[in-house]
């Protein structure tokens, strides 16, 4: 049990951490005439996060289930989905931001993991709400928020889209490129 508090503690303090950079970011990007977009659904999107870690933290602790044997595979889907995650945000840099910020006439990064599909801190979401829960045998929470993290996740990709095509040459250099590996 105490390996699993530790875990997710450290998760939460990696998002923490994204916080405080997005900020940061955030101030960058709005002092250079960065315009925000998608600002209605954000508030949402920040709720079905944290109730995601509320409810891990209460499966978890209810169940008591733990980790098993079989935990390792959903681990190292977490961990390379970690790895990914930093990834993307180094390489974006000062663009990266938990919120939607077009800086207008920039011009769309397509390096790292950009250079092969156009989402790939989205994907990380998806594998760390889908598959986190399952290194405790929190199967609720990761069905229900995976379901939840879908929806959320339509409506955020078409926004963040539509901004930057309109105010980049997003639809120039991502039109060929897959939103995640398959779609």
């Amino acid at each position: 049990m105490t390996l699993a508090y530790f875990l997710i503690a450290l998760i939460i303090s990696q998002r923490l951490t994204e916080v405080l950079v997005a900020k940061r970011n955030e101030r960058w990007l709005k002092e250079r005439g960065g315009i925000e977009a998608g600002a209605a659904h954000y508030p949402y999107m920040v709720s079905l996060h944290v109730a995601f870690f509320l409810a891990l933290l209460v499966e978890v602790t209810l169940a008591g289930r733990g980790v098993g044997m079989w935990s390792i595979v959903p681990f190292l889907i977490v961990l390379a989905a970690q790895c990914l995650r930093v990834w993307a945000l180094l390489s974006l840099g000062r663009y990266w931001n938990t919120k939607i910020i077009v800086l207008p006439e920039a011009p769309v990064i397509e390096r790292g993991p950009y250079r092969y599909f156009r989402h790939p801190n989205y994907l990380v979401v998806v594998l760390e709400i889908a598959f986190l829960p399952l290194v405790f045998q929190a199967y609720w929470t990761a069905l229900l928020f995976s379901l939840l993290n879908g929806v959320m996740l339509v409506v955020r990709i078409r926004a963040e889209e539509e901004a930057l095509a309109g105010e980049t040459n997003y639809e120039e250099g991502f039109k060929r490129k897959k939103r995640f590996w398959l779609i």
